[in-house]
C-alpha cells in the first residue's frame, strides 16, 4: 500500500491521481477524505503528523511524507519517521527543498533537519529537492501589481507542484532503488523580470518586479505584517537564492517521467 500524507495540496493530488487512486491518503478530517475519494477514488484514513501512532503503515507499504509548515513540522515528520521505521516499511518519500542543511533559514532549515533524520533512520528513502512552485507565483504580485524581492539578477527554474507529484509517483511505483535525492526543476531558470514579464502576459495586467536591498526588503515584508525577525530572514533568503544557488536546471523530471517539466508559460496557460 502507498500511503499519502498531505493528500489535500497540490502535490498529493497529483500523486494519488497519477496513482490512479491507488493509494490510501491520510486526511485531518473525514470530509476531506470523502472529498478525495469522490474525485481521486483513493482510500482514506483520518490522521495527524503531530499523532505518529495514527499514521497506518504496515510492513513492506511505501509512505509518502509531505505537508505544510508549522512550528512542530520537524518534530512530528521526524517522529512519523521512526514511526514508519518501526513498521517496517519498504520506503519513505519525502519533499523536501533544493541545497538545505539543517541550519539553512525559515523552512528550508526545518527541511534540512528531517532530511538528515530520514537519513539516518535506517528505511530506504528518496528526498525531493524542488525549487520553488510556480503556484506561488501570482499569489506573490500586491495590489499595486508588483513582485517585491531582493533576488537580484538570480535566476530560479521554478517547477510545477504537479510534476512533483508525478515524479513521486513514478518512485513509488517501480521497485524500491538506491537512497538518493532528487533535485527537481523547471525546464528553464527565469530572472524575477523575466516572471513578471510572463505574468504581465498571463493576467492581463502589469506586473513589474521590484528589487530591493535585503534591510529594504525585510521593512516592506514587516510592513505587510510579517514579524521583524522573521521578514529579515527571508530577505535575506531570497538574496541567497538569488546568488546562483537556484540557477541551474536539472533534466530529473524529464529522465523519471520520459517528458519535459512544464514550462512558466505552459503553466500559466
Amino acid at each position: 500500500m502507498i500511503v499519502v500524507t498531505g493528500a489535500t495540496g497540490t502535490i498529493g493530488r497529483a500523486l494519488i491521481e497519477e496513482l490512479g487512486g491507488a493509494a490510501r491518503a491520510v486526511v485531518r478530517r473525514a470530509e476531506q477524505g470523502e472529498e478525495l475519494a469522490a474525485e481521486l477514488g483513493c482510500d482514506y484514513v483520518v490522521g495527524d503528523l503531530e499523532r505518529p501512532e495514527s499514521i497506518p503503515v504496515e510492513p513492506g507499504d511505501r509512505l509518502f511524507l509531505n505537508s505544510a509548515l508549522w512550528p512542530g513540522f520537524a518534530r512530528a515528520h521526524q517522529a512519523v519517521i521512526d514511526h514508519a521505521a518501526a513498521a517496517g516499511v519498504a520506503q519513505v518519500v519525502t519533499v523536501s527543498v533544493r541545497g538545505v542543511t539543517p541550519g539553512s533559514l525559515l523552512g528550508f532549515g526545518l527541511h534540512g533537519q528531517v532530511d538528515e533524520h530520514l537519513k539516518s533512520s535506517g528505511v530506504p528513502w528518496s528526498i525531493l529537492a524542488p525549487v520553488g512552485f510556480m503556484q506561488n507565483l501570482a499569489g506573490d504580485v500586491d495590489e499595486e501589481g508588483r513582485i517585491v524581492g531582493s533576488y537580484g539578477r538570480g535566476r530560479v527554474g521554478y517547477i510545477d507542484a504537479r510534476d512533483i507529484g508525478a515524479v513521486a509517483a513514478v518512485l513509488l511505483r517501480r521497485p524500491v532503488g538506491a537512497d538518493a535525492v532528487h533535485e527537481l526543476t523547471g525546464p528553464v531558470a527565469l530572472t524575477h523580470d523575466e516572471i513578471a514579464a510572463e505574468l504581465t502576459r498571463a493576467l492581463g495586467r502589469d506586473v513589474r518586479y521590484v528589487d530591493l536591498p535585503v534591510e529594504e526588503a525585510a521593512v516592506h515584508l514587516a510592513e505587510r505584517g510579517m514579524p521583524a525577525a522573521a521578514a529579515r530572514d527571508l530577505a535575506t533568503l531570497m538574496s541567497q537564492l538569488g546568488d546562483g544557488r537556484w540557477a541551474t536546471t536539472t533534466t530529473t523530471v524529464t529522465d523519471l517521467l520520459g517528458r519535459p517539466p512544464r514550462s512558466l508559460r505552459e503553466f500559466l496557460g
